[in-house]
């Protein structure tokens, strides 16, 4: 959002209130966790002062450079027509990749690894976030340690069964109960501030200097802990198509960023007052009569924040769907006003059971945090790589300049990101088997549709010599139009020739659609649409949309009247071919990748329901592809 059309300031005011809810849900809920994991997890550094002012420092530090400098005042300006997000950065990166085969395929491979990392964070963040918040009865009612685990999976098949009907009503109380949340942050934080004011010589850097010369090893295993602090911060720039840059940037700076360091600092000085507090620094912050308040507080921010994270993964789904790195699957729209509000049956359920499956497997946030880490910083790498390939071809920056600044980040990156990998026995080997088996199928996908309309084109006909030999043959034409759906318009569709086969006729309307998906997030309604018209009453029609568009093609069929082809939905129906694909040894792919591709393709769902036709106008004609 440029400067030129800036908000009004009770807009803007109102959407940094809505940012609040729906962006910052993630790294507001991290200080639950991450000085408890630097101090006595699986790697415990010792309690004492100059470590904590260490790690206070650290985390300051990686807030300013990671979260303030990286994604806000950089990455957040590497828009795709204002559009953010891992996605995002893949069209914007490709686009300017041209023809390069090189380039274009580093660009494919770096986004589905951050895609596939981006589903890991999305299945360890709910669990750790609502188990971490739930462990505060633990503190308040010690004998009540049996009932977390049943109240964490409650709450979370809550949170995935009310997937289906919408956020919308949710998402007006987002905005409130973190302003509520971030408050008590930053009052907590002061209060224990004021009782150990010292603790804000941490802010100096030279503390972290000094914790990385006196503990060398044990210092760079803490940063595998401290990360925790930025976890969430890659959701600035995923949501800025919702709100835009401003008010982001507003929320970060006038809200977030204060309450968050306050309360990082006021745990640091509990600590320094009490070693003992390490056992749960944020709830011991509180005082005893508000325990119990805090813990409701705390589990909803955290359901807050898991929304967030589901509503990403069905975003970034829908995305990946559209771009081709996933099966058709059936989106639905939640909300008549707010188009990115959507619900993704398979996404929702299979995310539910990986999350309540990972709270059953590891029993504890402590041990959770193991295994949170590795995903978001492999998504921050791949979010600097991306963004230096923008910042050099999109921004016109030189290399000499674009280097200097991707290598800090980089650098930082790499540091987290190493740091994490130590974390794979205890928990880490999660999101990684995780990612391996999404870019698994995601290749395949990709692969396999792209080896199917290879076969596909092998066995076409060329349109022109067909349109010419049927031409002057009028008896094999009927009432109505039909509409083939089909990759490539300059061969006849295989449910044509099919159709001709058995059914001996052809209509006096033969549209040949084609849906192509773009690298931006929206195609404008007057450029959707390029219809050409052809000898014989045949019609090619290549429809536009972006990869945040829906597909609705009747609704743009309709549209097709002011460039000459009239189509009346009542007296035309949609062929569709419906492949039934033999897998084949020594072929372009391996059997058991065919075998994948194969179980996916079955399993997708209907060309009916993703392009919105009407079933009762549909008539689908098989045919046998040898992969």
């Amino acid at each position: 959002m440029d400067s030129s059309h800036q908000p009004p300031k009770s807009r803007l005011a109102a959407l940094s209130l809505a940012a609040l809810g729906v962006v910052f849900g993630d790294i507001g809920t991290s200080p639950l966790y991450t000085l408890h994991e630097v101090f006595a997890s699986h790697h415990p550094i010792p309690v004492t002062p100059e470590n904590v002012m260490g790690v206070l420092s650290l985390i300051l530090w990686a807030l300013i450079m990671v979260v303030t400098i990286k994604y806000v005042a950089f990455v957040m300006r590497a828009d795709n027509r204002g559009e953010g997000g891992i996605m995002a950065l893949i069209a914007l990166a490709s686009q300017q990749a041209g023809n390069h085969p090189g380039k274009q395929k580093f660009i494919m491979y770096a986004g589905i690894i951050g895609a596939c990392m981006f589903f890991a964070d999305g299945m360890i963040t709910p669990a750790i976030s609502v188990l971490s918040a739930v462990e505060g009865i633990e503190i308040a009612a010690p004998d009540m340690h049996g009932v977390i685990i049943p109240v964490t999976l409650t709450v979370l098949f809550g949170l995935f069964w009310m997937q289906h009907q919408g956020t919308a009503i949710v998402g007006k109380l987002f905005g409130p109960v973190m302003l509520l949340w971030f408050s008590a942050l930053g009052l907590m934080g002061t209060a224990n501030i004021l009782r150990y004011p010292t603790v804000l010589h941490a802010a100096n850097p030279i503390y972290a200097v000094h914790f990385f010369t006196g503990n060398h090893w044990l210092a760079f295993v803490a940063l595998g802990a401290v990360v925790l602090a930025v976890t969430g911060g890659e959701a600035l720039y995923a949501d800025m198509g919702h709100f835009g840059r401003r008010p982001i940037r507003l929320a970060w700076f006038c809200f977030v960023l204060p309450a968050l360091i306050l309360n990082y600092f006021g745990q640091g000085a509990l600590i320094l007052s009490d070693p003992l507090a390490i056992k749960n620094p944020f709830y011991l912050l509180a005082p005893d009569w508000a325990l119990y308040p805090l813990v409701a507080l705390a589990t909803l921010s955290t359901v807050i924040a898991s929304q967030a994270v589901i509503s990403g993964a069905f975003s970034i789904s829908r995305q990946a769907l559209q771009l081709g790195y996933m099966p058709r699957m059936l989106v639905q729209h939640t909300s008549e006003s707010e188009e990115g509000q959507i619900y993704m049956p398979r996404i929702n359920w299979g995310l539910m059971v990986m999350v309540m499956a990972l709270v059953l497997g590891f029993g504890s946030s402590s041990n959770l945090a193991a295994a949170y880490g590795i995903a978001v910083t492999g998504d921050m790498v791949i979010t600097t790589l991306l963004a230096a390939l923008v910042f050099h071809s999109v921004w016109n920056w030189n290399w000499a300049r674009t280097l200097a600044l991707a290598s800090v980040f980089i650098t930082i990156d790499l540091a987290f990101f190493g740091a994490n990998m130590l974390k794979i026995p205890a928990g880490g080997w999660f999101p990684l088997l995780i990612g391996v088996v999404i870019f698994t199928l995601m290749t395949t996908w990709r692969s396999g549709r792209a080896l199917l309309y290879k076969r596909l084109a092998d066995e076409a006909m060329a349109l022109g010599p067909f349109i010419q030999a049927i031409a002057g043959d009028s008896a094999m034409r009927v009432q109505g139009t039909s509409v083939f759906m089909t990759p490539n318009t300059a061969f006849v569709p295989h449910a044509m020739l099919h159709n001709l086969k058995h059914n001996k006729v052809l209509h006096e309307q033969v549209v040949l659609a084609k849906v192509k998906i773009e690298d931006i997030p929206h195609v404008p309604e007057h450029e959707r649409l390029i219809v050409q018209h052809l000898p014989a009453g045949f019609f090619r029609v290549e429809i536009s949309y972006g990869f945040k568009d829906e597909p609705d093609l009747p609704r743009e069929l309709k549209t097709c009247s002011k460039f000459g082809l009239e189509l009346d939905m009542m007296d035309t129906s949609f062929f569709i071919g419906k492949e039934t694909l033999i897998p084949k040894l020594d072929s372009e792919m391996s059997y058991w990748r065919e075998r994948l591709f194969i179980t996916m393709f079955r399993n997708a769902d209907s060309v009916t329901n993703y392009f919105k036709l009407p079933p009762n106008r549909v008539v689908e004609l098989g045919a046998q592809v040898t992969l």
